[in-house]
């Protein structure tokens, strides 16, 4: 009795093994294109200031020649360089010999117009909607498709999810001597092996990074963003303005410039006895916001003037309303004062994004995108090696086999954690009952035989 049990347990234990195996295939099948993908325009994001600071070098040291011009000057002449539109913005300086930067809209087009400070003359002007950090968020996040784009993202960091979580049950060692092949790659024993341990110690080591890039990038995407969202308005904690934004939205949204797109030109207050915009800037300038620190005008939808940090490291953000009558803080909010759940968000969109401890957190977004494209590449070796022609190579299946219950509840909560990943495996579980199987040439191909 006992040696038919322990039997059993072991053909169970195979069965899940094979099983696993085969998940962990078709994961690397539908996603390790747009792993590679992610992994490379990410790793560009990850150094957005260092290449913002490289695009506008030449504006950063000009050559002064006077007096500085009021900030009213600068603005006026910002709109007059943009025919018909109004004043959105000024990105407080940095420096003392950087050029004024100022946000103007038109009809929703966002410009930035970079003026001389002294001279009044227009620089540059720059489309806020076309930058290369745009380009670069909109490829990375959905591939430059809108919603469709974005939907595809989510299903292969979902599917990315499975196949790291079942490559770790893979890896785990259970009958190895020692460390090498589990924690570093033997070498000198040909390349079959070479190939397998490159591939199961480089995916040991960066899967946390990675199931943390691929958590963290969450909160933006299309399906699983919406659901989150509608899942804090449900239990009361959703925050009044979101910090960070959805699907194939404007990066900005959370921090609009025009507040909710209600343009509205700024005036000189001091004619109506308020202060001026040069009071204004140099009371937000004395502020102390962490760069780059957008300053927007008062608007139909709120009467303050607005100093908002838009600082990568999110922890250091903070939004300070001052009055447009006398430039006195009215109200202060501060990235302690947000709800704990956007304060935990805001940290890991920090991380993510290469600044919450840059350089250090940069080198290791790097080094784990690097893991990430030799996870895909020796998989996408070791598939060719062992394929036989005319067919996918996925791994055989199992005849009867079954899902124990806990599989089946560990399933079902992946699909309701990650709605994309679990509609897509009723679609895929769906058409293999009915369709695969019952074409044989797909069955072989497949090896669903």
């Amino acid at each position: 009795m006992t040696r038919a049990v322990e039997k059993r347990d072991a053909e169970g234990k195979g069965s899940l093994y094979r099983m696993l195996w085969r998940w962990h295939f078709y994961a690397g099948v539908i996603c390790i294109p747009f792993v590679i993908w992610l992994a490379v325009t990410g790793s560009i994001y990850l150094f957005r200031p260092q290449i913002d600071a490289w695009i506008d070098r030449d504006m950063v040291a000009l050559e002064r020649v006077g007096q500085s011009a009021s900030q009213q000057a600068i603005v006026s002449a910002a709109t007059q360089a943009v025919p018909g539109s109004t004043f959105a913005g000024i990105m407080l300086a940095e420096a003392p010999d950087q050029a004024a930067r100022v946000l103007v809209s038109d009809h929703g087009a966002r410009t930035r117009v970079y003026v001389h400070p002294d001279t009044l003359a227009i620089l540059k002007t720059v489309d806020e909607g076309g930058t290369w950090d745009r380009w670069i968020f909109k490829l990375h996040g959905e591939l430059m498709m809108g919603n469709i784009g974005s939907i595809m993202v989510e299903l292969a960091a979902s599917w990315a999810i499975v196949m790291v979580a079942t490559g770790l049950y893979l890896w785990w060692p259970r009958s190895a001597r020692g460390l090498a092949g589990v924690f570093y790659p033997r070498l000198g024993q040909g390349p079959k092996r070479f190939w397998r341990d490159l591939h199961a110690v480089v995916g040991v080591w960066v899967s946390a990074f990675a199931l943390f890039l691929l958590a963290s990038g969450m909160p933006w995407s299309l399906v699983w963003g919406n659901g989150f969202k509608m899942a804090r308005e449900w239990t009361g904690t959703a925050p009044v303005s979101q910090d960070w934004t959805i699907g194939p939205q404007n990066e900005h949204a959370g921090h609009d410039t025009s507040q909710g797109g209600h343009d509205m030109a700024a005036v000189d207050h001091s004619a109506h006895g308020g202060a001026t915009i040069d009071q204004i800037v140099t009371r937000a300038t004395s502020l102390g916001l962490a760069a780059p620190v957008i300053l927007t005008p008062p608007t139909r939808a709120s009467q303050y003037w607005w100093a908002r940090s838009n600082a990568q490291n999110r922890p250091q953000r903070e939004d300070v309303a001052l009055s447009p009558m006398t430039g006195e803080v009215a109200q202060r909010d501060t990235f302690g004062g947000k709800h704990i759940i956007d304060q935990i968000v805001g940290v890991a969109i920090a991380a993510h994004e290469g600044q919450l401890f840059a350089p250090i957190n940069q080198v290791l977004g790097v080094l784990t995108a690097l893991g990430l494209v030799t996870l895909c590449v020796s998989a996408f070796v070791m598939w060719r090696r062992r394929a036989p022609d005319g067919v996918l190579g996925a791994p055989p299946s199992i005849p009867d086999a079954r899902i124990g219950t806990g599989l089946a509840i560990i399933i079902v909560v992946a699909g309701v954690l990650l709605p994309v990943l679990g509609v897509s495996l009723v679609i895929l579980a769906v058409t293999e009952r009915i369709v695969l199987r019952r074409w044989t040439p797909a069955r072989r191909w497949l090896g669903l035989a």
